[in-house]
């Protein structure tokens, strides 16, 4: 569709941050890649409003996303706590690699069918573009078994917390080893703590670093984040011994760097899947 641009069309590619599979259904098909689009506000744009955005993008959820059967799960979020206050994320979550191109082709059809004067057509997505700058940067991550669902679609927006790690490879590793004892802590620890009311992990598959590991934490608010690391310690103490301690912190150091990066977003759920 020539007359859509460049950032359209990557909200058709587009995919962070919701579990493969929330709210999903007995025989729906699992997720195993994400696909992250991070876009950038357009603040030159002086002739919007809030109110206009949200209900172009509800719009085109509506008639497209929702309705692409390729695309299993969807959400968007705003800046909170990060390095740019002009970013935001769309995400996509897909069964395999090939539901990606069909879900573009599906979306397609989907936009024919709902806006098929070709001038409103022009019109709609030339006004929802609008929004937002040409610049976007996309990144593809697979899907990490074991993490822990939202109990429901939320009707008020959470926060995410995102952990980025930089693994390490010892030469006598084993990544195996590395999974087991995040399990265990995981385990014992995250899903304990009833502030965090959901846990995502994500690998690098297609993107700028393949060393990082990504944990998503989610809250309903900046104290629950601050209350989870003191809970994170006491539920530490209570299943491992100083001594156990030590020995895990060992073994765990060595498949890490130390390095990590913060980042808090917030979640718009008008626009999840």
């Amino acid at each position: 569709m020539k007359e859509m641009n460049k950032f359209t069309i990557s909200l058709l590619l587009l995919a962070f941050l919701i579990s493969p599979t929330l709210f999903s259904q007995e025989a729906a098909p699992k997720a195993t890649i994400m696909v992250v689009t991070k876009v950038h506000w357009n603040f030159d744009k002086n002739d919007g409003s809030q109110e206009e955005w949200a209900a172009i993008e509800k719009e085109y959820f509506d008639k497209v996303t929702s309705k692409n059967e390729y695309i299993l799960r969807t959400n968007f979020l705003t800046h909170y706590f990060t390095a740019d206050n002009s970013e935001a994320i769309w995400v996509n979550l897909y069964a395999n690699w090939e539901d990606i191109e069909k879900a573009n082709d599906r979306t397609n059809e989907l936009v024919e069918a709902a806006w098929p004067d070709e001038s409103a057509r022009k019109k709609f997505f030339a006004t929802q573009s609008s929004y937002y700058t040409p610049m976007h940067s996309d990144e593809i991550y697979s899907i990490v078994d074991g993490g822990k669902d939202l109990a429901e679609k939320p009707t008020k927006s959470k926060l995410y917390y995102v952990r980025v790690s930089e693994m390490a490879y010892p030469a006598n590793g084993n990544v195996g080893e590395r999974m087991e004892l995040l399990k265990e802590y995981n385990d014992n620890v995250t899903f304990k703590n009833e502030n965090v009311q959901a846990y995502y992990m994500y690998r690098h598959m297609w993107g700028a670093d393949n060393t990082n590991f990504t944990e998503v934490f989610v809250f309903d608010n900046l104290s629950d984040i601050e209350a989870s690391f003191d809970r994170n310690v006491e539920l530490t103490d209570a299943k491992w011994s100083e001594g156990e301690q030590k020995v895990m912190n060992e073994k765990n150091d060595q498949y890490w760097t130390g390095k990590h990066g913060d980042y808090i977003w917030r979640n718009y759920p008008a626009l999840m899947k």
